[in-house]
């Protein structure tokens, strides 16, 4: 376990993961519109769009609820306006989900019918002077009035004990503890025990600790897994340029780690045979 170590994405792991079950979802809908009290688990409909493979828009939450759109979009302890953009990106990828799941054609002349969007930004870091709420024209075009428009709230720690709230503390307890040990396993068995002493997701710790630790740790993090695929990738370009001038004489067995240092004799000496069964 020491080559172990907690992923880059792991805040925003537990996000998704604490919001898929629908009772901690309905929870969160309700510290939106507490005056909704006709909601229930049954008329929410989970529409976070998936992409395992990269940490981008896709790592966001989405569902719908009595013909409101609600996209919660998650800002680490980086503050940047460009947080707009990533809603402006989901909202319209959600729609056009939308119009699929719902068999809703915009091309043509019947008006489809659309949700209406509610759009927030968690916060995880200090509010500091940040604003309640960001619009795509002040930031982007100083105000002036364009022909698209985004606008979101923003959530900040608070002194509630509401879902929300508590998902934000769990943050700032985990960024406290990596600091202190670093992108480890014991950063993240110390931010679940402090967070249930402090009753902060407890229920929710407690029934998934030993999912919530896995889902938080990784061998290697999205942006190592990237590197080890370029590196892949340039081997095998080094591969193949080594096999075409072996096989026009311009390169020796010998010679061939010298030229291309991410090949091995080995390596050069499998393209040989290669090489011969292709003669």
């Amino acid at each position: 376990m020491q080559d172990t170590k907690a992923k880059r994405t792991a805040k925003n792991s537990v996000f998704l993961d604490l919001f898929q079950n629908k009772s901690y979802l309905l929870k969160l809908y309700k510290t939106l519109h507490p005056e909704d009290e006709a909601a229930t688990e049954d008329s929410l409909t989970d529409v976070t769009i998936e992409n395992v493979l990269t940490d981008n828009l896709y790592n966001d939450l989405g569902f719908i609820v009595n013909n409101k759109l609600m996209i919660l979009i998650e800002a680490q302890s980086t503050w940047t306006m460009n947080i707009l953009v990533r809603v402006l990106l989901y909202l319209a990828q959600s729609y056009h989900e939308y119009f699929q799941r719902t068999s809703q054609n915009y091309y043509k002349s019947r008006k489809v019918k659309m949700p209406k969007p509610e759009l927030y930004v968690i916060f995880t870091g200090n509010k500091g002077r940040k604003p309640d709420k960001i619009s795509l024209s002040k930031e982007f075009f100083e105000g002036a009035d364009i022909d698209m428009e985004v606008k979101a709230k923003v959530i900040y720690e608070s002194d509630t004990e509401d879902i929300i709230n508590q998902y934000i503390l769990f943050c700032k307890v985990f960024n406290e503890q990596t600091k202190q040990h670093g992108m480890t396993r014991k950063a993240v068995t110390e931010t679940i025990r402090i967070s249930k002493d402090r009753n902060v997701l407890r229920e929710y710790l407690l029934d998934r600790e030993k999912e919530v630790v896995t889902i938080m740790m990784s061998l290697f993090d999205e942006e190592q897994i990237m590197k080890s695929f370029i590196r892949s990738e340039r081997v095998d370009e080094a591969r193949e340029n080594a096999r075409i001038m072996l096989k026009n004489g311009r390169i020796t067995v010998e010679e061939i780690p010298s030229f291309f240092p991410k090949l091995t004799l080995e390596d050069a000496r499998e393209l040989e045979a290669e090489v011969m069964q292709l003669a």
